[in-house]
């Protein structure tokens, strides 16, 4: 359906050649677009232009562990779900396997079923997919933790390669899809996304936030970005001029990069960031995005905002050539304006969900699963031993799909996949495990009673003694929010803010609705608060949600004071029928874990990371119960539980095959062997806040993180037990150019074979700055047979040990020892040896010259803000917020201050510059009046004195005052 029609063939147009340059194509068929045909073309959903025989596009699907979603080229633009493709582990659990071979056969698996899904409707599903996210996991209790993979640049660069590349396809020149990177860059939070700023130091900047998304797009196995719905230092990222200035710098390919779905709109709606729209879309493009996610199917509203800014000298044609430019490169690639739709066109529906597509998922299932902990040795379980096992917990028998997932085409749950491994001839059982609880209204003596599955049969308060429409079975996902089953309907509470009803088959939606919380009483009963959006915003007029019953049995929502009380009476123990099943078995089961909706996910942050509690006394019991049980956690994100089970397999949700994993890794088919890609933290007493982007200056990641962590950063455990040895360098010193080749022997010691991932760190040992304890610089997954040795080598260009130099704005190598360490995780290092690396000396600052205020050492009480609305971060100060630039040489004697500043309040401030301290001695007060506002600059001046020799300078404000560069004459 790609293919142009054929009065559009007859004509010899040169951009319909394939043995033409690709340029020269281009070129051909923009000179023959009319003006309005180039602005169709900057929109998500571009319309056919008949006359030239070009088809219709719509950018955008979404495919990060398969094809999962698309939307429909008509008047609704309804969500279409993908139900016969494959679906893949979530994307943190592609990570978790640690192998790029594997991962790119998947993207490339992925690739051909978009392919096929196209070749049956072109107008639903683009070739151009949103997938992968980078975003580096910086915080587990991010909403969208499942969607990315790593808190490690080189880890997310690896993957985010090998899964591009995949889904790129192998031709030289065209693409099989055509993929985007979500989303650049510096987000990580949900509360209140569209309008907080991430503070981006030079440094984090440069090391983590960008590289993260470097490695794809310069190893071409990425088309472009998508920018993100957050401000970085003030500024929208979507009018980031990083975008073009930077991004783009890293491939000499072109690259179409997108927006976020209606974050155009954002910047004028949401942010205030403009006035205009017309503005706001002149400044994206100038900024380098070559495509508009808004509006639907209707370009008609880009296309107007564009040519208004055309009129008002916003932009240039030469502006819209290039962003087209872009566009037409990528879809050239896709085979668009081939005659034969290129060399991919012949992939049809045919290839979905073959049988070789479930084996590869399969596969990566079991590479993805992490032995936690196994302290007594309880696994793997022998099936010639085990004729009776029990299979317990909410997802014993469930499998979950994501917002970004698709719908399975077939399931393999655990009880499914053990009962198989284990044979007709074994007894095994599954329990749930829920309590099943009526609420009584003490003040009506009436039950909370389901009325029917339709979304008008709201839940009232009816019976008078317990029936199955008034009981409920409920589960504690995650923290406190349990979700709440009618026995009698199968189905889920429901409703937005009340009335309620039980309409949903399972949690799901945008705004999940069918979350709520128990909060027990003094006098022992409960109320029920209903939590299905974000409880920190006032819905309707009510800064609280809950359940409420009227005195004629009416159910509705109200402030805590109106709320009804409820006593809660068990009617069927799903602890005890747990126990009483795992009592009766050789070993039990234990699945417990998350619902992708429920407590966090895109647009919901979660406040902890514990297990709930129903979750967490289910496992107490049942361990307690039977000393062979093997605890499955299966999660979207890292959990934590109050008594820290001794036997833990960790799975993400691992799509279809979850079953047959989590069988075959229990009873030693499989040697797990899949590592963490993120610190698991003890709770999150001790993390920074969600909005706190600096890694370095808080202690975020395993590599600046100095407490003790639940599991370290590359932990996983094995069947296994494998010794490092003999561990070599091609040299002890090697220069800042040079290259380190590592070479260490790893033998499996143990019984049965098994994977190692075999991990490279280094360590610098002395800096100017701040750096890492440690930072992973290579790594691979290597299969070795019982008593087989193998020697792994890493190369490491000493370029890589570069660090981001705030003095001079440039990458350095510093002339160091570094220490070299292998191991299993971050925290077990087995071999370690030294070499010099004969870098640089970053020599003392030289602030004689101007210096941008935000290349600061370090800094207290500061913002970083945007110094224009084109470019540049300035320092905001209030009172007695400053900045320290450490090491700076002085000379003789500085007379003078200036720096640029603007201060948009009504009152001067100041800035004091003192000396090796915030306190220190008083150099100089500089006074900076009011400019008439923030993008308002003025220079100002200072006397100095006292200031020579080579010292600590502190900047210290007074007022909200924005500086932007300074120096010392």
């Amino acid at each position: 359906m790609l293919v142009p029609t054929a009065s559009a063939q007859d004509e010899d147009y040169p951009f319909r050649n394939p043995d033409r340059p690709l340029d020269e194509r281009i070129d051909d068929l923009l000179g023959r677009l009319t003006l309005d045909e180039k602005l169709s073309l900057l929109h998500q959903s571009q319309e056919p232009i008949p006359r030239l025989g070009i088809p219709y596009f719509k950018a955008g699907t979404e495919a990060l562990h398969g094809v999962a979603w698309s939307n429909k080229r008509d008047d609704n633009w309804n969500q279409v779900l993908a139900t016969d493709a494959t679906v893949f582990p979530q994307a943190i659990g592609l990570a978790s396997t640690w192998n790029p071979d594997l991962i790119s056969d998947v993207g490339s698996v992925v690739g051909d079923e978009l392919r096929g899904y196209n070749s049956i409707n072109p107008d639903y599903w683009g070739l151009q997919v949103w997938a992968p996210v980078v975003d580096p996991l910086r915080d587990p209790r991010w909403g969208r933790n499942e969607e990315g993979y790593s808190e490690d640049p080189l880890l997310i660069g690896a993957i985010s390669t090998a899964y591009g590349s995949g889904l790129s396809g192998d031709d030289p020149e065209y693409l099989k899809v055509a993929p985007v990177l979500k989303h650049f860059y510096g987000y990580g939070n949900e509360d209140d996304r569209n309008l907080s700023s991430s503070n981006l130091t030079p440094r984090v900047k440069h090391e983590w936030a960008q590289a993260a998304f470097k490695t794809a797009i310069s190893e071409d196995a990425a088309t472009g970005i998508m920018a993100s719905y957050n401000l970085v230092n003030g500024r929208p990222t979507h009018v980031d001029p990083d975008i073009d200035e930077v991004v783009r710098s890293w491939t000499d390919k072109d690259l179409y990069n997108v927006s976020d779905a209606w974050a155009p709109r954002a910047l004028v709606e949401a942010q205030g960031y403009f006035d205009e729209h017309d503005e706001a879309y002149a400044a994206a493009i100038k900024a380098g995005l070559d495509g508009f996610t808004v509006d639907e199917n209707n370009p008609g509203a880009t296309i107007g905002f564009l040519k208004s800014a055309l009129d008002k000298g916003y932009l240039t044609v030469a502006d819209i050539d290039d962003s087209v430019r872009h566009v037409l490169s990528i879809r050239f690639r896709l085979g668009h304006f081939d005659p034969d739709g290129g060399p991919y066109a012949d992939i049809t529906a045919d290839v979905l969900d073959r049988p070789e597509h479930r084996e590869l998922n399969r596969q990566t299932a079991e590479e993805a699963l992490v032995l936690l902990d196994n302290a007594d040795g309880t696994l793997p379980l022998d099936a010639d031993e085990t004729s009776s096992i029990a299979v317990i917990g909410p997802l014993h028998d469930e499998l979950y799909s994501d917002w970004y997932g698709g719908a399975m085409p077939y399931e393999v749950t655990p009880l499914d996949g053990i009962t198989e491994r284990l044979g007709g001839d074994a007894d095994v059982s599954g329990v749930e495990g829920l309590d099943r609880v009526a609420f009584k209204d003490t003040a009506t003596g009436r039950y909370l009673t389901a009325t029917g599955t339709a979304p008008g049969d709201q839940v009232i308060a009816s019976d008078s003694e317990p029936t199955p429409a008034s009981q409920w079975d409920i589960n504690e996902w995650m923290a406190d929010v349990a979700t709440l089953r009618n026995a009698d309907t199968g189905t889920y509470l429901t409703g937005a803010f009340g009335p309620y009803n039980t309409s949903s088959e399972e949690p799901s939606g945008w705004f999940v609705q069918q979350q709520f919380r128990l909060e027990e009483q003094d006098d022992g009963t409960y109320l029920i608060q209903y939590v299905g959006y974000e409880t920190n915003e006032s819905w309707w007029g009510f800064p609280e949600h809950y359940v409420t019953v009227s005195e004629d049995g009416a159910v509705g929502t109200g402030l805590k004071a109106d709320a009804a009380r409820f006593e809660k009476e068990v009617v069927d123990s799903g602890v005890d029928a747990a126990v009483a099943a795992a009592s009766d078995a050789d070993a039990a089961v234990v699945v417990v874990g998350s619902q992708p909706f429920v407590y966090g996910r895109e647009n919901h942050d979660r406040e902890t990371l514990e297990l709930g509690g129903s979750q967490q006394e289910l496992v107490e019991a049942v361990t307690a119960a039977n000393p062979d049980t093997v605890v499955v956690l299966e999660t979207s994100y890292p959990a934590t539980f109050d008594e820290q089970p001794d036997t833990l397999l960790w799975t993400t949700h691992a799509g279809s095959e979850t079953g047959n994993a989590i069988a075959s890794a229990v009873f030693g088919d499989t040697n797990p062997a899949g590592r963490l890609t993120q610190t698991w933290y003890d709770g999150v007493d001790d993390l920074p806040s969600i909005f706190d982007y600096d890694i370095i200056n808080s202690g975020w990641t395993y590599m600046y993180y100095d407490g003790e962590p639940l599991y370290s950063f590359g932990h996983g455990l094995s069947y296994s037990t494998f010794e490092y040895s003999d561990l070599k360098t091609n040299g002890k010193s090697v220069g800042g150019d040079g290259k380190i080749r590592v070479r260490v022997d790893v033998t499996n010691t143990g019984e049965r074979a098994g994977d190692e991932v075999v991990q490279l760190y280094s360590h610098q040992r002395t800096s100017r700055d701040t750096v890492a304890r440690q930072q992973l610089r290579a790594f691979e997954r290597v299969s070795l047979d019982a008593g087989e040795t193998e020697t792994v080598e890493f190369t490491v260009q000493a370029s890589d040990l570069a660090h981001w130099d705030v003095t001079r704005e440039k990458w350095v190598v510093e002339k160091s020892d570094y220490d070299l360490r292998v191991g299993a995780s971050a925290d077990d290092i087995r071999a370690e040896t030294t070499v010099r690396v004969n870098g640089e000396t970053i020599p003392p600052r030289n602030l004689v010259k101007s210096t941008r205020a935000e290349n600061f050492d370090d800094y207290s009480g500061v913002e970083l803000v945007d110094e224009s609305k084109e470019r540049g971060t300035a320092v905001q100060g209030g009172d007695g917020a400053w900045i320290e630039f450490s090491d700076a040489k002085l000379g003789r004697r500085a007379s003078t201050f200036r720096a640029r500043v603007a201060n948009g309040g009504d009152e001067a401030g100041s800035i004091e510059i003192r000396l090796d301290s915030p306190t220190g001695p008083l150099a100089g007060t500089a006074t900076v009046p009011s400019t008439g506002g923030v993008y308002e600059y003025t220079t100002v001046n200072a006397d100095l004195s006292g200031v020579d020799g080579r010292r600590d300078v502190h900047l210290v404000f007074d007022g909200d005052v924005r500086l932007a560069t300074f120096s010392l004459k």
